[in-house]
């Protein structure tokens, strides 16, 4: 996310799209090529998502590679009838996804919670040992 800290994050007034950038690090174009495609009944090609958000070819399909590689949007290849392919792409269904995200959470929470226990061992070891005293949460 764009600010420095949890805490900032945290009181920052957040929207459900700002999912994506928190969890999976992707922004504003990505966001917006996610929204274009969530909009559309079917799947879209790189050209027609460059067509619809008026940008060039390269940049709607670097953001379309990171929504793939994030797992929120899927890639499928279409056949021509006189031979090659193409690709379409067509986001994950919002259960898939949300399902993906809380995952994701639960594994760094947990992690954090690890490191934050780390801390307290080793900081609260070298406090005793000094005879600070532990700093205590304001009331």
């Amino acid at each position: 996310m764009t600010s420095g800290s949890v805490r900032e994050d945290l009181e920052r007034d957040l929207e459900c799209l700002d999912l994506l950038e928190c969890v999976h690090g992707l922004n504003e174009r990505d966001q917006r090529v996610f929204e274009e495609l969530h909009q559309t009944d079917g799947a879209l090609t790189v050209d027609d998502v460059a067509d619809r958000l008026n940008c060039e070819r390269s940049t709607a399909y670097r953001s379309i590679s990171r929504l793939v590689d994030a797992g929120v949007v899927v890639q499928r290849q279409e056949n021509y009838d006189q031979g090659g392919y193409y690709y379409v792409y067509r986001p994950r269904t919002s259960e898939e996804t949300a399902r993906e995200m809380q995952r994701l959470l639960n594994s760094w929470y947990a992690t954090v919670g690890q490191l934050i226990q780390e801390f307290e061992d080793r900081y609260g070891r070298e406090t005793e040992e000094r005879g600070d005293c532990p700093i205590r949460p304001d009331p």
